[in-house]
């Protein structure tokens, strides 16, 4: 038996295309929980009429985080297999078939992430999607992480790490699939044909405060510092030495600078080329990169001032005793929710 999860949050635009795609799903799901998380359109008037479409329960959790909404559906879900997505997503009719199934037939498994593809509107988007999203087989299963936008795992593996970190407001399905990990000494399974579609974001500015709160949730989680690193001392020492060395030895040192940006969107510029691209998307993917840079580069060092003066819980314990600590903490947080 399988619930499905999704938290809501003014999304009237694009809620419609996600329960639409769910009521086509090849393996129904038995119950379907949203949390409505204060939404001031009309996205729960859409909600109430697909209740004969679906069984549908709507639960409302204003001023509450993306976690604090999940926790509360996973906390009222009926059923031992939860399965989460996104309500700007569009499902292919064999996701839930799909993501569930090693759960189904493995009792062993605790949590699967499926894959999900770019559904882009604009050349801009194409750009966006090449940089946000991989191609499956770029995909390396050891190290995959699940993300929320497309993951199903077991309502004890959730209770074990204590739920989603209600500390974080990004990046906390990424800690949830680590903790999981931990806990339970195993890989995360992905499978690659539990296949969903999501539109980028649609202008620059979008992508920059999407990236910026990434990169936020980074610094309050104490993720991926190696990789952050680099790019301060890409942007902070090496593109000022060689604009350095051009102005001291001859300008041709700055050819250095047109082989690295070739290097370094050479990933990006490979993925497009699978988007049947419109030909101005290539001329934003720079742009795109340099943007997202930028936005890591300043939203990263935020998140680690704020867990520097919030001294947010270390969630890499690997003990039982931390363990049963988070769990505690997060029985607390659902008793509060309740309220």
């Amino acid at each position: 038996m399988i619930t499905v999860i999704m938290p809501v949050l003014n999304e009237a635009a694009n809620i419609s295309t996600a329960l639409d795609s769910l009521v086509k799903q090849t393996r129904q799901p038995d119950e379907v929980i949203v949390v409505d998380g204060g939404s001031r359109d009309n996205s729960v008037s859409i909600l109430e009429s697909y209740k004969d479409r679906l069984p549908l329960r709507i639960l409302h959790r204003p001023n509450g985080n993306i976690s604090i909404s999940r926790n509360l559906a996973v906390l009222q879900a009926s059923h031992d297999i939860i399965a989460a997505t996104d309500a700007g997503t569009r499902l292919d009719a064999h996701w839930l078939e799909n993501i569930t199934h090693p759960l189904l037939t493995d009792e062993q498994i605790q949590i699967v992430g499926g894959y999900y593809e770019i559904d882009a509107r604009t050349p801009l988007q194409q750009a966006i999607g090449a940089i946000d999203a991989r191609l499956s087989n770029q995909i390396n299963p050891d190290k995959y992480l699940p993300n929320s936008r497309s993951i199903a795992f077991r309502r004890a593996a959730w209770e074990r790490v204590g739920g989603y970190p209600e500390w974080l407001d990004y990046c906390e399905d990424l800690v949830f699939s680590y903790r999981i990990k931990i806990a339970y000494g195993m890989q995360d399974i992905f499978e690659p044909d539990a296949v969903l579609r999501y539109e980028p974001r649609a202008t620059l500015r979008e992508f920059f405060w999407q990236y910026f709160r990434y990169a936020r949730g980074d610094g309050k989680a104490g993720l991926w510092w190696k990789r952050h690193t680099v790019r301060y001392t890409v942007y902070g020492v090496l593109l000022p030495l060689i604009l350095a060395l051009g102005l001291i030895i001859h300008p041709v040192v700055w050819l250095e600078l047109v082989f690295l940006g070739m290097l370094y969107l050479y990933a990006p510029f490979h993925r497009l080329r699978n988007f049947n691209p419109h030909w101005s998307a290539y001329f934003w993917l720079p742009v795109v990169r340099m943007v997202g840079d930028a936005a890591k580069l300043m939203g990263y060092p935020v998140g680690l001032w704020w867990r520097w003066q919030n001294q947010p819980p270390n969630w890499r314990l690997t003990t039982s005793a931390g363990l049963a600590a988070s769990t505690l903490t997060a029985l607390f947080s659902f008793e509060r929710l309740m309220k």
